[in-house]
C-alpha cells in the first residue's frame, strides 16, 4: 500500500517527479499525511515540525540551493527509506511558557531586547534559586543539544552533548555561560526593557514587559527526523559552502 505523504519546500518538481517509482502518493486536502518531506534547508524542517508536529519528518536537502553529495541526493534518501536505511532520530523540544502563551522550539529559544539600541535588564532563576539577580544584556538562548551547533555557538563559541545550554548575549557583566541538566527550569523575570521571545525560525514573537517572566525548559516531546544524520553531512556542508564563497566572488 503506498505511503501517504506531504511534501513541503519551494522547488518541489525535482523530488516529486520521483515519488511514483518509490510507492509514495501525496495525500489528499483533509487526509492525514503518514511521513512529511521536507525539500530545502533547516528552515524547511523547522517549520514543518511546527506545522506538523505528530508526523515523521524525512528532510532531503534542495539541489536547486544546496548542492549535496553523491550518497545524499533526493533520489539516493528517498531509496534508503524505502529499504528501512535510515535511522530514526527523536530531538526533544523546549518550551517558552507566559502569561500571554507558549512556543516550542527544536534548537533554541531565545529572549531578546526588542529595542536594538537598548539593553534588557533581567534576573535570573535556575530551578527556582536566584542565580543571578540582574543581568544587563542583549538577552539569552535557552539551547538543545541539537541546537548548540547554531545560535548557542556563535554565541559561546562551543558545543555541549548532553543537557541544555543557557547562553548570555553581549552581557556587561560576566556571566559564565551554562550547560545545565535537562530537567532544568530556567526562568527570567524582566526588570527593565522590553522583550521579544523567539523559537528557531518561527515568525510568531511573543512580547514581555517589565515585571513578567517567561520559564524555559526542555519538554518529553521529540520531534521525529529520518536520516538526520546525512541531512547534517559534512561533505554536503562543504558543498554548500564552496558554493557559497563563489556566488561571492562573483
Amino acid at each position: 500500500m503506498s505511503t501517504k505523504i506531504k511534501l513541503l519546500g519551494k522547488n518541489l518538481t525535482e523530488v516529486s517527479g520521483l515519488l511514483s517509482h518509490f510507492d509514495m502518493v501525496e495525500c489528499l486536502d483533509g487526509e492525514t499525511p503518514e511521513l512529511i518531506i521536507t525539500y530545502g534547508g533547516d528552515g524547511a524542517l523547522l517549520g514543518a515540525e511546527r506545522e506538523y508536529p505528530a508526523i515523521p519528518k524525512l528532510p532531503i536537502r534542495d539541489a536547486l540551493t544546496a548542492p549535496t553529495c553523491p550518497e545524499h541526493t533526493a533520489e539516493k534518501v528517498l531509496t534508503a527509506y524505502c529499504e528501512n536505511r535510515l535511522k530514526l532520530s527523536r530531538l526533544p523540544k523546549l518550551k517558552a511558557e507566559m502569561d500571554k502563551g507558549d512556543l516550542f522550539g527544536i534548537n533554541d529559544l531565545v529572549v531578546n531586547t526588542a529595542e536594538p539600541t537598548s539593553a534588557l535588564r533581567y534576573r535570573v532563576f535556575i530551578d527556582g534559586e536566584l542565580h543571578a539577580p540582574e543581568v544587563v544584556g542583549d538577552g539569552v538562548c535557552f539551547s538543545s543539544i541539537h541546537g548548540s551547533t547554531a545560535y548557542y555557538r556563535s554565541i559561546t563559541r562551543g558545543i555541549f552533548r548532553v543537557g541544555v545550554g543557557l547562553a548570555f548575549s553581549n552581557s556587561t557583566e560576566v556571566v559564565d555561560h551554562l550547560v545545565l541538566p535537562e530537567n532544568s527550569v530556567v526562568s527570567l523575570e524582566i526588570l527593565r526593557g522590553e522583550a521579544l521571545v523567539m523559537a528557531d525560525n518561527d515568525p510568531v514573537k511573543l512580547h514581555l514587559n517589565v515585571g513578567e517572566t517567561i520559564s524555559l525548559r526542555q519538554t518529553d516531546e521529540c520531534a521525529e527526523i529520518l536520516g538526520l544524520t546525512g541531512f547534517m553531512c559534512p561533505e554536503c556542508r562543504y558543498l554548500r559552502h564552496h558554493l557559497l564563497s563563489l556566488n561571492e566572488k562573483r
